[in-house]
């Protein structure tokens, strides 16, 4: 039997402390098992879940309503899986300081030691931030609190609206409800690919995290910063030019050094990875709100083969471009 805890903790989403339950609940259910291709010599997946924080008194949850817990945090001493849900933010749109003590960071650091998966979702990721799992690790949040984490965390690889990132176990995604991805994920590391799959078509959720850049407001990081506002530009003006880090390090009248640490500073992505980024949402831009086709579109922004585009889109937007054209015809 896997035993999964979910750290609850004040100001926490009461969506993600009950629902990362009720949808671990339904993964074991029997009928969701009779689903999978089992063989009667394996055991069904019956995770144990237990609601935990440091003292295991009563917390008062994002909307000031008391919520109870199963257990403090000194009585387990072995899980397979720790979740960290987000938090409702304060007034400036961050998660509260600090978020956890010193004995809810010792416990979790023990649990990263021993080897159990450490997740954070949304703003719960900074709990992993506070208790050290994330320092040199790839891990995101969701897209509004980005330079939040950097700021709070200097020393982790955080990945500007990225979709989950799993980093040697430190499972992190952004967005508030996504408890659902990360909670799926577990399911698959635990309990196999098919009983994860199986429990999304029940919950009628999808398996696979989607890009945060499809949501994020058009200009919201650029507008924060000159640099990465004329970086964005001239990557835009360069319509049927393939793009390389030298020529926009010429254009910015910077060494490629230089353009480099700046992106990573400020988005934590490569040269490469930016411009693709910049050229990849304005494509989504355009296959909306254009007639071009695909390849039409694909050569109006430097590729020069359309495969290269497809395989990159498919990568950033967790779809093909021909499917995210469709959704002009759906809204």
């Amino acid at each position: 039997m896997n035993t999964i805890v979910i750290l609850c903790l004040n100001n926490a989403l009461p969506s993600g402390l009950m629902g990362i339950k009720d949808l671990l609940a339904l993964s074991g259910l029997h009928f969701v098992q009779q689903g999978t291709h089992r063989t009667t010599n394996e055991s069904a997946w019956e995770p144990k879940v237990i609601l935990a924080n440091q003292d295991g008194d009563s917390i008062i949850d994002g909307h000031g309503r008391s919520f109870d817990v199963d257990s403090d945090l000194d009585a387990i001493h072995q899980c397979d899986a720790v979740l960290v849900p987000g938090f409702i933010p304060n007034a400036e749109g961050c998660p509260p300081t600090p978020i956890t003590d010193s004995l809810t960071q010792s416990w979790l650091a023990a649990r990263h030691k021993q080897g159990a998966l450490v997740c954070g979702s949304c703003s719960g990721v900074f709990a992993l931030g506070e208790a050290g799992i994330l320092n040199n690790k790839r891990c995101t949040t969701t897209w509004w609190l980005h330079d939040e984490l950097k700021q709070r965390f200097p020393r982790a690889n955080a990945i500007w609206a990225s979709a989950l990132v799993d980093d040697a176990k430190v499972v992190t995604a952004g967005g508030p409800l996504s408890w659902v991805d990360i909670t799926l994920h577990i399911v698959e590391k635990l309990a196999g690919a098919e009983t994860a799959r199986i429990t999304a078509d029940f919950a009628v959720v999808d398996t696979i995290p989607k890009s945060q850049a499809l949501y994020v407001p058009e200009g919201y990081q650029t507008s924060k910063n000159t640099f990465l506002s004329n970086a964005e530009y001239a990557i835009r003006k360069a319509y049927y030019k393939p793009m390389s880090a030298g020529d926009l390090a010429g254009i910015m009248s910077v060494s490629e050094r230089t353009l480099n640490r700046k992106l990573k500073e400020l988005t934590g992505q490569t040269p490469k990875s930016f411009i693709d980024g910049i050229r990849i949402r304005h494509a989504c831009t355009l296959l909306i709100t254009s007639n071009k086709s695909v390849k039409e579109i694909a050569y109006s922004l430097g590729y020069s083969d359309d495969s290269v585009f497809r395989r990159l889109f498919k990568r950033e937007m967790k779809m093909t471009p021909s499917s995210y054209q469709q959704l002009k015809t759906v809204s």
